[in-house]
């Protein structure tokens, strides 16, 4: 039996992974990627770097993608608990502008696998919470991309029940974001897969 369980989601692509865990009165141990393991599952991405934040409650980042240089990430909490999110951006994709989400939390050990493509961006729900994620292609500033995380159209089901509207957090630049509507009408799609 395989160290990983991969499990579908709406969206073809797009999965939620969690791994084994060996626990004891000491703690607990597990492997959060092997490349080997993951190829067993099916998943065959090259990571070529590895991303780490921190924040709190009521951050909320995203959603981000690259015009050029379109990254697949494989993401997961490793400290206190975020919605995390996926958008679908692939021109010619069936679930076009819908959207996955699912909890990760220190807890749950749960892992997203996000193809190239995708808008990603996640909500911090506990005080803190530190959030990494490995790249299978580099970040480039240049190539930058967003959307809205409000969008209407894509209707996100973001769980804010506990945080108000003043409480909630985002950068400026994710503040001004297009839509997915005002998105279409550019050609910044031209580079998603």
């Amino acid at each position: 039996m395989g160290k990983f369980k991969k499990n579908e989601t709406s969206i073809k692509g797009v999965y939620i992974i969690e791994p084994t865990v060996f626990g004891d009165d000491r703690g607990y141990f597990m492997e959060t990627y092997s490349e080997l393991e993951f190829a067993e599952i099916g998943i065959n991405n090259k990571f070529v770097q590895d991303n780490q934040s921190k924040s709190k409650k009521g951050v909320l980042r995203g959603l981000h993608f690259q015009k050029e240089n379109s990254q697949a990430k494989l993401v997961r909490c490793i400290k206190g608990e975020v919605f995390d999110v996926a958008v679908d951006l692939r021109p010619k994709s069936k679930t076009y502008g819908k959207w996955e989400g699912v909890i990760l939390s220190e807890e749950n050990k749960k892992m997203f696998m996000i193809p190239k493509g995708f808008a990603h961006g996640f909500l911090v729900l506990s005080d803190i919470a530190e959030f990494a994620y490995k790249c299978d292609d580099v970040y480039n500033h240049e190539a930058e991309g967003g959307l809205k995380w409000d969008d209407p159209d894509v209707n996100i089901e973001w769980p804010i029940d506990n945080i108000s509207k003043a409480e909630l957090i985002t950068s400026e630049k994710d503040s001004k974001w297009p839509s997915l509507r005002e998105l279409k009408e550019t050609d910044l799609f031209k580079n998603l897969e």
